[in-house]
């Protein structure tokens, strides 16, 4: 049985630290714990018993916060952070006058890196059910 467990608290500064130690400071602002509006959706987990961490969070670049993707971010428990590939997941952020498909796009990208997150935690198993 898997120890891992879902997090639905704040994003875990890790993340955001371990990012930038790796890719500079201000490159992951889609993982600043300090962000006060939280883009939806997400997920994360932990494994209270190894100390590691996986998150699944929309991914912007400062300058253009309309077109995003979905990111799937690891935290072994010695350090580092690996960046999983659940393939193509971008899309466009609905505002206020977007269509419900951009809505619908954007679940369906938010779902594929779910699936992946989940098959990478819990192995292919875990999306049957």
């Amino acid at each position: 049985m898997s120890t891992w467990r879902r997090y639905d608290s704040h994003l875990i500064p890790a993340f955001h630290e371990r990012f930038e130690e790796r890719w500079g400071e201000g490159t992951a602002p889609f993982l600043d714990p300090e962000a006060h509006e939280e883009p939806l959706p997400r997920a994360q987990w932990i494994n209270p018993d190894t100390g590691a961490a996986m998150a699944v969070v929309p991914i912007w670049a400062p300058d253009d916060i309309q077109h995003r993707s979905f990111g799937v971010f690891y935290l072994p428990p010695a350090g580092d952070i690996w960046v999983l590939r659940p393939g193509y997941t971008a899309y466009l952020e609905p505002d206020g006058t977007d269509s419900e498909q951009l809505i619908t796009l954007r679940n369906d990208a938010f779902k594929k890196a779910l699936a992946h997150a989940k098959d990478f935690l819990f192995g292919s198993d875990a999306l049957l059910h």
